[in-house]
């Protein structure tokens, strides 16, 4: 099999690796690809929101199936263009990456098929009426810009200056274009938070392992939301009744409900969600796997995924099943002075063989760039540290020895990644839409 990966980020790096294994696999390019995914693959200069770039890329290489990492180029249609050109893609449809590229779209979605989420206040199309609603909410609430804000476009608060604020940048400022014309305000939730992933052909579906992460700069689930700062996956994060209960009412009538709808779900769907006293709820969407929720699970993975992926473009996704290590993994990001904002680039890395030498640890690569043989920083989520082990503890003991050689200039990482066996929730009625 030759396979292309579209994106760049650590998701990327961590489904490369995977990839990598597979006795079936004999050629994967990556596109754009970084420094660490250049080492295993074949990286090709692109930009993945470039939808017919990135179709004529495909066109010229013929992969035999293209799994997308980023969620820009399917709410575009990237899945749309493949088809129309014969070629394979793990991805779902333009319409139906709406769930993720229309905030308002997911939300009325889930009320017209009764799935459990948030009440809301309202829709809103005009700032007037958007500040006006805040004298009649509950606090604290939700407030979620309509489209992609490049993971700036949800606040979570129970300040009223703070909601005023945010609405004005969105709705008056248009600080994301288009993207923060429409707004909805919601609930906020209180509970637990949970990243329950599946991959599907439409028809069949194959869950993820179960996952949470650590949306917050600081430790303490303290300082501004980010992409991710860290994830772990063990079995003891969800019971088999109450998975069961969020297959019934949450997975099942989610890609029942999108095909009567016209909008059939075909890849990876993220159900963000929070595990309320009434039950889970759904907090949001994505059209892709998580990150860094990717790099932890794919430490657990025992099964082929490249055989998996084609069965899912094949529609033969029922004919397998995934097996997963009883153990547990986690993953630490460490990060580049100023995340989530301006950041500092261009830092030299050291240490990643020294890191390399801990066995059950892997150095996935988020936004590095190789000169010679030095690795420099180039964004903001540099790398991500993940590790397995026989209980959650010894993995996130491995994650951490793992980082703790590594060091670039400004370097930060959170230093309580899966450290409490429950971590307590906090009121999020979806911080994480987009960022993940």
């Amino acid at each position: 099999m030759k396979i292309l990966v579209i994106g760049g980020g650590g998701r990327e790096h961590a489904l490369v690796w995977k990839l990598g294994q597979s006795s079936l696999v004999e050629q994967i390019w990556c596109a754009p690809g970084n420094g660490g995914i250049s080492e295993i693959a074949e990286c090709i200069a692109a930009d993945p929101g470039e939808v017919q770039a990135i179709a004529a890329l495909a066109g010229r290489l013929k992969p035999d199936v293209t799994v997308v990492g980023p969620e820009l180029p399917l709410v575009r249609g990237l899945a749309d263009e493949f088809a129309n050109r014969g070629l394979k893609l793990i991805g779902p449809s333009k319409s139906a990456a709406e769930l993720e590229g229309s905030k308002i779209f997911a939300k009325q979605f889930l009320q017209r098929r009764g799935i459990p989420t948030a009440s809301t206040y309202g829709v809103f199309n005009s700032s007037v009426d958007a500040y006006t609603s805040l004298c009649a909410v509950d606090w604290p609430v939700v407030l979620k810009a309509d489209g992609l804000c490049g993971g700036k476009g949800v606040l979570v608060t129970s300040s009223p200056d703070a909601a005023t604020s945010f609405i004005g940048r969105l709705m008056e400022e248009l600080e994301f274009g288009d993207a923060g014309k429409h707004l909805l305000i919601e609930e906020g939730l209180e509970g637990e938070e949970l990243s329950y992933i599946v991959l599907t052909d439409g028809a069949s579906l194959v869950p993820m392992a179960v996952t949470r992460d650590h949306k917050r700069a600081f430790d303490g689930n303290e300082g501004p939301n980010t992409g991710g700062m860290g994830a772990y996956s063990t079995d003891e994060l969800l019971s088999a009744e109450l998975e069961e209960s969020i297959r019934r009412t949450i997975v099942e009538p989610t890609i029942r409900g999108m095909a009567s709808e016209g909008r059939p779900y075909k890849g990876f769907l993220y159900f963000g969600l929070m595990l309320t006293a009434k039950g889970p709820k759904v907090l949001e969407f994505n059209c892709r796997m998580g990150d860094p929720e990717t790099q932890a699970i794919v430490m657990r993975m025992d099964f082929d995924l490249a055989e998996m992926l084609m069965a899912v473009a094949d529609g033969k996704l029922g004919d397998l099943k995934a097996r997963w290590a009883p153990a547990a993994s986690a993953c630490v990001v460490l990060a580049s002075k100023g995340y989530p904002g301006s950041c500092e680039m261009g830092k030299a890395i050291s240490g990643l063989s020294e890191a390399n030498k801990i066995s059950a640890a892997v150095v996935f690569h988020a936004a590095t760039k190789m000169e010679g043989s030095v690795y420099y920083t180039s964004g903001g989520r540099v790398l991500g540290v993940a590790a397995k082990g026989s209980s959650l503890q010894a993995a996130v003991s491995s994650a951490y020895a793992a980082a703790g050689n590594i060091s670039f200039e400004g370097m930060h990482y959170r230093g309580d990644i899966g450290r409490a066996a429950s971590v307590q929730g906090r009121a999020a009625g979806g911080a994480e839409i987009e960022s993940s």
